[in-house]
């Protein structure tokens, strides 16, 4: 065995950093942790000063033994994991379970994967860090405590498996709450006014001057007003401003920040992004994707620097040292950046070229000029109105960094202010009103959270920290609470007044139907779950207490204080709260009545059933059994009506026989069918089951036979083997498992013993697909 044994978390990173090392090193990984708390049981021994209790998973049992004999064998074992808490914690078990001696042990940590930066940890070895794995280990109870004491509570109140998490529940809280300021919304219009005017170049030809009024108007009656007075009104300019202005860089990318941006620029979700940015740096393509730092080394400011006189010259470079304004981050981590500069593109998939292609920029941008701009307003006006109309021009004067990259940003703090380059005029010039326009808008509804938005207000609330933002938005997700979806906005109509050549026309005009695309919206489980825990759990649902919560977390990986005191403080008034839940007694909640039926006269209810949101027709203490329909996709139990209840009691419906076999309209786990003997049918999406017609029925019906027909290229049912059509291409489905078809053979022409040999994995020897001759 060689001299030195190197442990890291992760395979791609062992394979990486075993490059840079020499003969002596022998890299390991561990696959993450090697330890953790039972998954099913409690693990936390509260009796003795909340002791977690730590099992080496079975999976991990071999590989732990491999380790241990490696470490056994090694002189010196060089725990290389990442540098943030996660990191410190898997040192630090693998210390405890491979039972490793101290003095035979020293920890490395680098934020970037070069030779210079292993070389260097080499050089400058420390001891673990146990206020970092205290702070750690603190997380990891307090959510084992909150997750386990809270969900028996869930089952008892609500309906079975459902679960609760500290930092997660909080986050639908934000969710549930934005989708209540939808609900509550109610749209203002008001009368936008715009105008074009006309005035002549140097070479006397017209050209336009759009302008909008500095004021809108609250009724179609005001705007109506106004226009009539601008009829025959002479209008001249009486104001010109100019002004310079620039624009400044962001700073380089933390993990927030990287995350807001893959999402808005190229479409990544948070667990995608940090997915990939996972492997540039274990490839040593980018620093540390964890971090909520915006410093750089000195190193990366001279490397940007060279870069940049490089590529665009002096005149667009100018050195920037961005502050951290997060509490608890630390200076000597360094924002997420390319290691080499120089490096302008990387070999790997799609999404890694993307995404390293973002991060080259935005770290160069930080370190470029600012983008000189100048801004022109002409005021123009009329002595027979007093109202003001701005015809506002914006003009790059210089790029800057504006080169290299621009940020985006949230629809919800998007500007939409059109800036244009507008033509010269002079002081007091007299204009020709060529047309005005009073169009009513309306008031914009709040904005559904995104991830990257989602990720941006937790940040702002100081909840959760870099490496918690990506399992939280994955875990509200996996668990039913939230759900990413379609949403589609209802056209609306709107009214114009145009005022052209001295004669005012109205004209009525309809929005285009909007669709709002991965936008995190609460399910109904996820608002009853969230209403029942701020009920009885304010604490726990507080943004302050959660992220006060993560400022202990901080103080105790500073070493300020005792993990075990800050569980026992929280653990203390929590308990409480545990015990009167569960002495509560009463009916389970989100039970929502919507009316009474006309046909029976019981009342009507929507609540969660044990599959999810259904509706009920009589109570359980009725003689008769009550009656229950499953709510459709898109309906909610808060918002659902008396008469769209009582029509899923109409379905399953008989629209009559077809081939002497009945035609049954009904509605499924997974949507709306049609039932025709032994054959099930999906109704397509935006279909309204209850007006599917006899006629139609038939013809989905009709469809699928054809579909299943074209779909079978080749059968042999004795031996249950099916040549077919998909998706992807043709292949073999036996036994419900799917087999591909090599490209050299073709579907049509295979002979059950060629399709036994593909499931056996046999050698492909029969050519039959023609190739064209070279």
């Amino acid at each position: 065995m060689k001299k030195n044994l190197v442990i890291v978390e992760s395979p791609a990173k062992a394979k990486t950093i075993e490059k840079f090392l020499g003969k002596e090193f022998s890299v390991m990984s561990s696959f993450g942790h090697i330890r953790d708390l039972k998954e099913k049981e409690f693990s936390v021994d509260i009796e003795h000063n909340f002791q977690p209790i730590y099992v080496v998973p079975s999976d991990k049992k071999k590989l732990v033994g491999e380790l241990k004999k490696a470490a056994a064998e090694a002189e010196i074992v060089w725990l290389a994991s990442d540098e943030d808490r996660e990191g410190e914690a898997i040192a630090w078990h693998l210390l405890e379970a491979l039972s490793i001696p101290e003095d035979k042990t020293k920890r490395i940590v680098f934020h970037e994967i070069t030779q210079s930066a292993i070389l260097h940890a080499i050089e400058h070895p420390r001891t673990i860090d146990r206020n970092l794995v205290d702070a750690q280990q603190a997380r990891r109870v307090l959510d084992r405590v909150v997750g386990f004491k809270l969900s028996p509570i869930l089952w008892k109140k609500i309906k079975p498996s459902l679960s609760a998490g500290r930092v997660q529940s909080v986050a639908v809280r934000l969710i549930v709450e934005r989708e209540r300021e939808i609900q509550r919304f109610v749209a203002e219009s008001s009368y936008k006014v715009t105008a074009l005017f006309l005035t002549k170049n140097s070479n006397g030809e017209d050209v336009e001057i759009k302008a909008e009024l500095q004021n809108r108007f609250s009724t179609k009656q005001e705007a109506e007003v106004f226009l009539q007075k601008c009829v025959g009104a002479e209008f001249s300019v009486e104001d010109i401003s100019t002004k310079p202005g620039k624009k400044s860089p962001a700073p380089p990318f933390t993990t927030s920040t990287l995350q807001q941006e893959a999402a808005r620029k190229l479409g990544f979700s948070v667990a995608q992004t940090m997915r990939v940015a996972q492997k540039l740096y274990e490839e040593g393509k980018i620093t540390y994707m964890r971090t909520d730092s915006v410093n750089l080394s000195s190193l990366a400011l001279n490397t940007a620097k060279e870069e940049i006189l490089s590529l665009a010259g002096e005149k667009y470079w100018h050195l920037r040292k961005f502050q951290t304004k997060t509490k608890g981050a630390q200076e000597a981590h360094e924002a997420i950046r390319p290691t080499y500069m120089s490096r302008h593109e990387v070999e790997g998939t799609s999404q890694e070229k993307r995404l390293y292609d973002l991060i080259w920029k935005r770290t160069l941008a930080s370190q470029m000029s600012d983008a000189e701009i100048e801004r022109t307003n002409i005021t123009i006006g009329s002595p027979s109105v007093s109202e003001k109309f701005v015809a506002t021009g914006e003009v790059i004067t210089f790029d800057g960094f504006l080169r290299i990259y621009t940020e985006s940003v949230d629809e919800e703090s998007a500007e939409r202010n059109e800036t244009t380059l507008l033509p010269k005029v002079k002081l007091h010039e007299q204009l020709e009103l060529k047309k005005s326009i009073a169009q009513q808008r309306f008031t914009q509804k709040p904005a559904r959270y995104t991830e990257a938005s989602l990720v941006k207000k937790l940040e702002e609330l100081g909840i959760g920290r870099p490496s918690t933002y990506a399992p939280t938005i994955s875990t509200i997700q996996n668990r039913a609470y939230v759900e990413k979806k379609e949403i589609e906005n209802q056209p609306r109509e709107y009214t114009l007044l145009t005022l052209e050549k001295g004669k005012i026309k109205e004209t009525t005009k309809t929005d285009k139907a909007s669709v709002e695309k991965g936008k995190l919206s609460p399910t109904d489980i996820g608002m009853v779950v969230n209403d029942y825990l701020i009920d009885n759990f304010p604490n726990i649902m507080n943004f302050n207490f959660t992220a006060d919560v993560e400022k202990q977390f901080d103080e105790i990986a500073e070493g300020q204080s005792v993990w075990t005191s800050v569980i026992d403080k929280f653990y203390q008034k929590f308990n409480v709260n545990i015990e009167k839940a569960l002495k509560t007694t009463g009916k389970k909640v989100g039970e929502r009545e919507v009316g009474i039926d006309p046909k029976s006269g019981k009342p009507v209810f929507v609540k969660i059933g044990r599959y999810g949101a259904v509706a009920q027709i009589g109570s359980a203490t009725d003689e008769e059994k009550p009656l229950f329909a499953s709510l459709q996709k898109g309906q909610s139990i808060e918002t659902i009506t008396l008469e769209e209840v009582l029509n899923l009691f109409k379905l399953p419906m008989d629209v009559g026989e077809f081939e002497g076999e009945m035609l049954t309209v009904a509605v499924g786990r997974f949507g709306p069918y049609v039932k025709h003997g032994k054959t099930f049918v999906a109704i397509p999406k935006g279909e309204e089951p209850l007006n599917v017609t006899y006629d139609r029925a038939v013809e989905l019906v009709v469809a699928k036979r054809e579909a299943d027909k074209n779909k079978e290229i080749k059968k042999f049912e004795k031996e249950n083997i099916f040549v077919l059509n998909g998706r992807f291409g043709p292949y073999i489905s036996y036994n419900k498992k799917n087999f591909k078809i090599p490209k050299n053979l073709l579907p049509e022409e295979l002979t059950l013993e060629d399709c036994q040999k593909i499931i056996n994995g046999e050698p492909k020897t029969k050519k039959t697909r023609k190739t064209s001759k070279k």
